[in-house]
């Protein structure tokens, strides 16, 4: 990708991170759409997202298909995989083949086989003492990111951190933990309703997944709302 284009489309994300410290913003869109945007500009395969609630416990938040959904549920199911590591260490995680995934984290091993991802790289969501989550990078060709998206990488990382733990300062501590475990416990409801929406219509999960966002999008709704009422059988898709 060229230097200009990268530039330009980092830019643009960070436009859409900073939007986070308005009030009343959809977590779970906005995460969506922050691993969409860091997969291209990382030209990555996939990219997911897991953040920590408040039991703690981590959870899958966003990622850009269902087979990467499967490998981080894994790595939390198993309790160790690099979202786990950068999460715990706080620092970057790399593992550049499938040779090295497979031996830092053997249950991972079938599952990155079958996906055809060969190298990752975990970004903790860290402010200073403070992490939240992480940020996973998943390609389909081995080798550590370039420098360059390495950076670019580092700073949404940064910039989104930055979004999320201040938005959570923006209320009464016992607020922000209400809206941010509700985000958490819509990811069940939007499961739900993929499953509806992809046995009624005949389609994969990721089909669901667009036209569940498409209606939100359309209605200028939250994806959870429109999943609930989707499960409740008032929305039709």
């Amino acid at each position: 990708m060229a230097a200009s284009t990268r530039e330009q489309m980092l830019l643009e994300t960070l436009t859409v991170v900073a939007d986070t410290l308005i009030d009343d913003f959809d977590v779970v869109e906005f995460l969506h759409e922050l691993a969409e945007r860091c997969a291209a500009i990382c030209e990555a395969v996939d990219v997911g997202i897991v953040l920590v609630n408040d039991r703690p416990e981590l959870v899958v938040m966003a990622s850009t298909s269902e087979r990467l959904h499967a490998i981080e549920a894994l790595q939390l199911s198993a309790g160790h995989g690099p979202c786990l590591d950068a999460f715990v260490t706080g620092e970057v995680v790399t593992a550049s083949s499938r040779e090295e995934i497979a031996r830092r984290w053997p249950a991972l091993a079938e599952g990155v086989r079958d996906t055809g991802y060969q190298s990752v790289h975990a970004v903790p969501l860290r402010l200073r003492r403070t992490t939240v989550g992480s940020l996973n990078f998943f390609r389909d060709r081995e080798g550590r990111l370039e420098i360059d998206d390495a950076i670019a990488a580092q700073t949404i990382a940064d910039v989104a951190t930055i979004g999320l733990v201040q938005e959570r300062a923006i209320r009464e501590a016992a607020t922000a933990r209400d809206q941010l475990q509700h985000a958490l416990d819509s990811r069940v409801v939007i499961e739900q309703a993929k499953g509806v929406i992809a046995h009624r219509n005949g389609v994969d999960m990721e089909t669901a997944w667009r036209m569940l966002r498409q209606r939100a999008r359309s209605r200028q709704a939250r994806v959870g709302d429109i999943a609930r009422a989707v499960v409740d059988g008032v929305i039709l898709l």
